[in-house]
């Protein structure tokens, strides 16, 4: 608000958080802290109980230490459904790229005819792992097998790969394992465990005109889903699991069907269980909830308080290639969603989409670059640090507008946001006040200020008075997007 001698931006000491509502690649209803699934009571145990069920805290706070320190990562969607592109017979397919079998209906046969077209020579493990190091992104996740079936990698499980089936004959995810550990980068997998558009039983989400029970749409997908998850998708996972050395640090499940009873899924939780450090999603189906909640496409308005959370979001409007969705977010945008992000508690996983060559899209790299140059200076300000001491800085719900659901509609605000270490303070400032910020309520005794992006940290002039605090300002951002004040503040 401007004041006549001075501009101000104060918050009080309430917690109310942002969400952005958007479509997202696994098509499967939005989850919200409101619609969480809810803790199993301890009558109703797991068939087979998972290393969440029988963990202490600690426990838990140790396995999940580096995953919550990293705070940004790379999310990857490539595949078969890159060569086509988004367009199918001459006819652009609406839609996310990585469903165009789906949303085309296109045969089994047919799609699997892409198979020996695949040829992607221009693809470099070694410069993608640089990419999401220079984004200043902590892990990468990549689609070993997205729903049309198709292994990126070296299977004997199943001959439909990219070793077996292409004439590429070389495993990215072995290429990525081994520049992840070069480059000091965690690499999990991404493994469509429920849906799968080629194996018989697999199966598949409605969509369509697909008619139920199965929504298939070819008669080569019929089969039995039990029979499809024990003798293709538990050996693939196994396969994942003891072939790429230290990895994968994160196994990413997606879109469960009332298929996945909780025994089926109980097959599986036998095997993660195997591996004791192994970090596994919300995604996976009867009835575990696994490690991690997975906001697609938006940014929950209250975070998840007592759960580890990720939001994972695209950088244009698809997960996987399409060659004419140019759609791109703003930089400005993408650092806006990862500060808001941290501030709440989460993790950032931000999608990129190879083309059929094995090439990151251009304006994809550029603004991962300009990310990581920022990050370069005010990293500080996100990797392990815990959610805001405030909450009002994020917006607020309308009296008057309702959501989708009919609920008050929250109007976010983008002048600042805050992140928090024990013994500092940070506020990401979008807005630049003029001559001073002020907070209402700190509930920590502030012992200095000055600007992250001042290399000399020369220290800031301020006035704590009780609980409020005001911090003399320069005149201009030292960052155009967000210029990060620090304040010393220990608890």
């Amino acid at each position: 608000m401007k004041f006549v001698h001075r501009t101000v931006i104060s918050v009080g000491a309430s917690v109310v958080l942002i969400a952005a509502g958007l479509a997202g690649c696994s098509q499967q209803p939005k989850q919200t802290a409101e619609s969480a699934p809810a803790a199993k009571p301890a009558d109703q145990a797991h068939p087979v109980a998972a290393i969440q069920d029988t963990e202490t805290p600690e426990q838990r706070d140790a396995r999940m230490a580096w995953w919550r320190e990293a705070r940004f990562g790379m999310f990857i969607h490539w595949g078969l459904y890159s060569i086509p592109a988004g367009t199918w017979n001459g006819k652009r397919i609406p839609g996310i790229g990585e469903w165009i079998m789906n949303t085309a209906s296109i045969p089994v046969a047919d799609y699997k005819a892409l198979a020996p077209k695949f040829d992607p020579t221009g693809f470099s493990a070694h410069d993608i792992v640089a990419l999401a190091k220079a984004a200043g992104m902590k892990y990468i996740v990549i689609t070993s097998k997205h729903h049309d079936g198709f292994a990126m990698f070296d299977s004997k499980a199943n001959d439909f790969n990219i070793v077996a089936a292409t004439p590429f004959k070389r495993d990215p995810l072995k290429e990525l394992a081994d520049e992840c550990k070069k480059q000091g980068i965690k690499l999990g997998f991404y493994y469509s465990q429920d849906q799968d558009w080629t194996a018989p039983g697999g199966a598949a989400l409605k969509t369509g005109d697909h008619q139920p029970p199965t929504y298939h749409w070819d008669k080569a997908q019929d089969g039995n889903f039990q029979q499809y998850l024990e003798t293709k998708a538990i050996p693939q996972l196994k396969e994942l699991l003891s072939n790429y050395g230290d990895f994968p640090a994160v196994i990413w499940f997606d879109t469960p069907t009332p298929d996945m009873t909780p025994k089926l899924a109980s097959e599986i939780v036998s095997v993660l269980n195997q591996y004791p450090k192994l970090i596994w999603n919300n995604r996976l189906g009867g009835g575990y909830k696994g490690d991690t909640e997975t906001p697609e496409q938006y940014i929950p308005a209250q975070g998840y308080p007592g759960r580890d959370w990720e939001s994972c979001m695209t950088i244009n409007d698809t997960w996987g290639y399409k060659s004419y969705d140019t759609n791109f977010k703003s930089t400005e945008t993408l650092l806006r969603n990862l500060i808001d992000i941290a501030s709440k508690g989460g993790n950032y996983l931000l999608n990129i989409g190879p083309d059929s060559h094995g090439i990151v899209p251009a304006p994809e790299v550029e603004r991962l670059h300009q990310m990581g140059k920022w990050l370069d200076v005010n990293g500080e300000a996100i990797y392990g640090t815990q959610p805001t001491l405030f909450g009002p800085e994020a917006g607020s719900f309308s009296t008057t507008e309702k959501d989708k659901d009919g609920k008050p509609k929250f109007i976010p605000a983008w002048n600042w946001r805050s992140t928090t270490k024990p013994d500092k303070v940070y506020i990401e400032i979008f807005k630049w006040p003029n001559g001073t910020f002020h907070l209402d309520k700190l509930p920590r005794k502030v012992t200095g200020a000055y600007l992250l992006a001042d290399s000399a940290h020369r220290p800031l002039k301020f006035n704590q008075s009780g609980d409020s605090i005001d911090v003399q300002l320069p005149s201009k951002a030292l960052d155009p997007i967000a210029t990060v004040l620090v304040l010393d503040a220990a608890k």
